[in-house]
């Protein structure tokens, strides 16, 4: 059976063709679900409440790529575009940037979230087809960057447990979900492993619940899974969506699952109605909460 075929257990929130819909977070302060549509530069946002979404807005279009955003506790937002990450203000303006990628290295941003302490880590995507020397990078305090991977094939995924002691990251080509000790409090970090392997499926974006058990988007698969902490697959949602490429927890209830999916044409994949739009699904196990970005000067 292909992945659009059969019966879905999603919903269409919000159908606005992205080219690849990516990062979704959910904004508690101002009630409303954002998402990236990485190729096109675009960041939506919907007002979101009682299970039902309003009208997407395109609030940010930039030049370039845009991998990833962030709320930010000043009410402003934190983006990563192509090769640096920017800091920008409720009324859209730039009030700071950090290069994290330099301007010739053949790789762009991709996939970020924010630790429990409300720093930013992001990853990198290669561009050239020659995947392997991809990085996960930590915005600091101070400004700086803290590389905490520096051999990821493809980074994608970030999120925590609840309790914020453990890091989950996906590496994608490497079909896998590494876990890692970590302590927010001193950004302290323990050796990667393999906490989940799916050599039939590429992992993409993830999100955890309060049991602590994660679900992972499958890229080409159009579902996602649900693993408990020691990476046992415990349930399935079909998309209808080949693409799937991200989730996150919404609601005041934080028992919706927003899912992002791309509506490109890939070779070897077929085309559905769900393709390019935001899914939802309620689900009985409500989602960790995830915090805001802090704040930090960014000059570099």
């Amino acid at each position: 059976m292909s992945p659009t075929e059969g019966a879905v257990d999603v919903q269409i929130l919000a159908d606005v063709s992205c080219a690849l819909g990516e990062g979704p977070v959910w904004d508690a302060p101002n009630g409303r679900v954002l998402w990236v549509d990485i190729d096109r530069g675009h960041l939506w946002t919907a007002a979101f409440e009682g299970g039902v979404a309003g009208a997407p807005v395109r609030a940010v279009e930039v030049a370039g790529t845009l991998g990833a955003a962030a709320p930010a506790a000043d009410g402003g937002l934190l983006l990563a575009r192509a090769k640096h990450l920017e800091h920008r203000t409720s009324d859209g303006t730039v009030r700071g940037a950090v290069e994290v990628i330099p301007a010739r290295t053949p790789s762009r941003l991709n996939d970020g979230c924010c630790d429990p302490a409300g720093r930013f880590v992001v990853g990198s995507l290669a561009l050239d087809g020659e995947p392997g020397q991809e990085c996960f990078w930590r915005l600091e305090p101070d400004g700086s960057l803290t590389v905490l991977d520096d051999d990821v094939s493809l980074a994608n995924g970030i999120a925590w447990s609840p309790d914020g002691g453990t890091m989950y990251t996906v590496d994608t080509f490497r079909n896998c979900v590494y876990a890692r000790d970590y302590d927010a409090a001193t950004g302290r970090t323990g050796a990667r492993h393999v906490v989940v392997s799916t050599p039939d499926a590429l992992p993409d974006g993830l999100a955890v619940d309060v049991e602590g058990h994660f679900w992972v988007a499958f890229w080409g698969a159009g579902e996602l899974r649900r693993f408990d902490p020691t990476g046992r697959q415990v349930d399935t949602l079909r998309t209808g969506a080949p693409l799937t490429t991200s989730c996150a927890f919404a609601g005041d209830a934080m028992q919706t699952l927003v899912v992002t999916t791309a509506g490109k044409r890939v070779s070897g994949h077929e085309h559905s109605e769900h393709a390019g739009a935001v899914l939802s699904a309620a689900v009985d196990v409500p989602g960790a909460s995830v915090a805001q970005w802090e704040p930090v000067a960014l000059d570099g």
